[in-house]
């Protein structure tokens, strides 16, 4: 049975990420800062019928609680087949990049960026024993600089100092990552799952948690001849909002 780990997965994206990977089949440990919340989401799942999901205790913020995530999971699994990083915040909005406080921009690089590689970085070992490993960074059209310098953009004024860039930043550590890891089996792409009804976008979003899995779950399940190192989104060449 292949295994996932998901961060950031007991509400939202992540966690309708984790029951339609159960329903493939999958494992799934369901990361989570809040220790509690990750044991109630995998309580949730149990009650749906899915018996092969655990909770992980996974704060991406903090070294000592990533080391211990590492050891806990090394304690039930010596393989690690998929893993997601979908922990992220955004920072509220207006973010002006003349007037957001230094301490915004290290929060939220933090989590979505440097929590991402400190994640990656501590579950490689376990990837490296997948016959096909697969890593996800959840991202967002925000973060592209082609589409953020393109007037013709339908959001091309959906500006932010902080909240963007953490996405560039992710963006291009999944391709360095890509390039890396190129002579082996991994895949690792960064993916935009769209604007999303969740308490993220304040429930603004025009697409669905479901549908936002399904195209997170698009990367994680590519075969041994699918892309590596590139970014999938809807909303490029389409009017849809890239959060």
């Amino acid at each position: 049975m292949k295994k996932a780990l998901i961060t950031g997965a007991n509400k939202g994206i992540g966690f309708e990420t984790a029951r339609q990977l159960l329903q493939h089949g999958y494992f799934v440990y369901l990361g989570s800062r809040d220790r509690q919340r990750g044991e109630q989401a995998a309580g949730q799942l149990r009650a749906e019928g899915y018996s092969q999901v655990e909770a992980l205790h996974l704060d991406v913020t903090d070294s000592t609680c990533i080391a211990a995530a590492r050891q806990a999971l090394g304690q039930r699994t010596a393989v690690l087949d998929v893993l997601i990083n979908n922990a992220g915040i955004s920072g509220g909005y207006p973010q002006p990049a003349l007037e957001t406080p230094l301490h915004t921009f290290r929060e939220v690089f933090n989590t979505n960026v440097f929590g991402a590689i400190e994640v990656t970085q501590a579950f490689c070992d376990l990837l490296r024993e997948s016959s096909a490993p697969r890593i996800v960074n959840v991202s967002s059209g925000l973060g592209s600089l082609t589409l953020q310098n393109d007037p013709r953009w339908r959001f091309y004024a959906v500006k932010g100092g902080v909240y963007p860039a953490s996405k560039t930043a992710l963006n291009a550590y999944t391709i360095a990552l890509a390039y890396e890891l190129r002579e082996t089996h991994f895949k690792v792409n960064a993916v935009c799952p769209g604007y999303v009804d969740t308490d993220f976008t304040d429930h603004l979003g025009d697409s669905s948690p479901s549908e936002a899995a399904a195209r997170v779950l698009q990367a994680a399940l590519l075969g041994p001849e699918g892309p590596s190192g590139q970014f999938f989104g809807q909303e490029v060449g389409t009017d849809r909002n890239p959060w």
